[in-house]
């Protein structure tokens, strides 16, 4: 594929996701890439490969015809998603400092720290090309991690945690509850990639594998804040069945009374 093609297929991705976490869709009903393609203004094969990457976030499920539907999940396996997602993410980064990182790894990694340098400078407030943008830029650097921890099993485990609900690196990106925490989360997280990074470089294996362990609790503050107002909830993550049984209710009470140290991505 093409990098024009990767970039509209991107685009595409974050638009849809977009309306998913807007509420524009509810539980269980049918996704179409006619009437998709025709909303996003776009053929149906960006839409189709868009719906296939949404299925492994665990926002969409294939159905019985061979399409797709709007998956209902709850907080508590979102919570699960990205407390075994950090996890995995802190156990690749350690691997990485402590086998020390190829002049290559390195170089692409500062290389990605550059880019959202350049686009966290700009004037202007973060739109969806921004929120694009920072996707692929965030998306490249947990895969170089990863790919630098050099483990086929870990590789593999990652893989399967991927598939869970929101565990993506980017599920939450641009599902923000306000425009000004979604742009201060940016900052946040990248800031926090820096500072991986950083100890990466220098070998810290300890540091490297607590900041990445810390990183995610941007998602994970995302998701509070929308749950603590079930109004807010309804509007951003509707795929989250609000009528939770009472174990989930005490869990989504427990979140909103979590206060996160740092946030990140």
């Amino acid at each position: 594929m093409s990098a024009p093609n990767e970039s509209l297929q991107n685009r595409v991705l974050v638009a849809l996701r977009s309306l998913i976490l807007s509420g524009e869709f509810n539980p269980g009903e049918r996704l179409t890439e006619v009437s998709l393609a025709e909303k996003l203004n776009v053929s149906r094969t960006p839409v189709r490969l868009a719906l296939a990457t949404l299925e492994r976030e665990g926002l969409t499920e294939s159905n019985a015809t061979g399409g797709y539907v709007m998956r209902g999940v709850t907080p508590r396996e979102i919570e699960d998603a990205i407390t075994i997602r950090g996890t995995l993410e802190g156990l690749a980064a350690r691997m990485v400092a402590e086998q020390g990182p190829s002049r290559r790894l390195l170089a692409d990694m500062k290389q990605c720290l550059a880019e959202g340098d350049e686009l966290l400078s700009q004037p202007h407030g973060a739109t969806l090309d921004d929120y694009t943008l920072y996707t692929e830029i965030n998306d490249r650097l947990h895969a170089l991690i990863l790919e630098g921890a050099q483990s086929e099993v870990l590789e593999r485990t990652m893989a399967h945690v991927l598939c869970m609900p929101f565990a993506a690196p980017s599920a939450l990106v641009s599902g923000p509850a306000t425009e000004h925490q979604g742009i201060r989360w940016l900052i946040i997280a990248h800031h926090q990639h820096h500072a991986l990074v950083e100890a990466i470089e220098q070998g810290q294996s300890g540091r490297a594998q607590a900041i990445a362990e810390e990183h995610v609790n941007i998602a994970r503050e995302n998701i509070q804040s929308i749950l603590a107002n079930p109004e807010i909830a309804k509007k951003f993550i509707p795929v989250i069945r609000l009528q939770q049984p009472a174990r989930d209710q005490d869990f989504v009470r427990s979140m909103r009374g979590t206060r996160s140290a740092k946030s990140s991505f």
